[in-house]
C-alpha cells in the first residue's frame, strides 16, 4: 500500500503545483500519517502549509476551534466534525484547500461507534465533500487505509474543481 500513498501523494503534489494551491490538514485517528505521506515527497513545502494532529476532543475545540455543540450532538466520529475540522483548518492557515480525517481505530466501541468507522472531509473555498468509511483491519492497517482514503479525495475535490473551472 505504500508504494500506492505515494503514488496518490506525488499526484497531489503535481496537481497542487501546476494551480499554484495551498494545502493544510487536519487529523485525528490517522495521528499525523495523511501529513506523513504528503511530506514524503520531495517539494512538499511548495504547498503544503500545515498539519494538525487534534486527537482528543480538547484539541479539535481548541486548536480547531470545532464547536462544543457540534461533538455533544453527532459525536467526534461523525461527518459533521470532519467537516469542521477541515473547513476550521483551512481557514485557521489560511489555505485554498484541506482534508481532515476523524474516526475510532479500536479496539472498543467510542461514542457508540463501532471500531473502523471513519469520516474524511476535503475543502477548498466554495465547496465540501466527505467519505465515511467502515475498515477492519488492525489500526496500522486502517491508520493507512484512512490515510490514502483522505489523499484520494482531495484529489477528488481538486479534480471536480477543474472541471467546473475550465467551462
Amino acid at each position: 500500500m505504500d508504494a500506492e500513498i505515494l503514488r496518490i501523494a506525488e499526484k497531489i503534489k503535481g496537481m497542487f503545483t501546476k494551480r499554484g494551491l495551498t494545502l493544510s490538514v487536519a487529523e485525528s485517528c490517522t495521528g499525523g500519517l495523511i501529513s506523513h505521506w504528503i511530506t514524503s515527497v520531495p517539494g512538499a513545502s511548495a504547498y503544503f502549509m500545515a498539519g494538525i494532529i487534534a486527537y482528543s476532543r480538547e484539541a479539535k475545540e481548541d486548536a480547531l476551534t470545532v464547536s462544543a455543540q457540534t461533538i455533544d450532538t453527532f459525536g467526534m466520529v461523525s461527518r459533521e466534525t470532519a467537516v469542521e475540522m477541515a473547513e476550521n483548518v483551512r481557514l485557521r492557515i489560511k489555505t485554498d484547500c484541506s482534508v481532515s480525517s476523524t474516526g475510532n481505530l479500536g479496539p472498543d466501541v467510542l461514542e457508540g461507534k463501532e471500531k473502523g468507522l471513519l469520516y474524511l472531509a476535503a475543502c477548498n473555498q466554495g465547496k465540501t465533500i466527505t467519505k465515511q468509511l467502515t475498515l477492519t483491519g488492525n489500526r496500522e492497517e486502517n491508520k493507512e487505509a484512512a490515510s490514502l482514503a483522505a489523499l484520494e479525495l482531495l484529489v477528488e475535490l481538486v479534480e471536480e474543481e477543474r472541471v467546473i473551472g475550465d467551462r
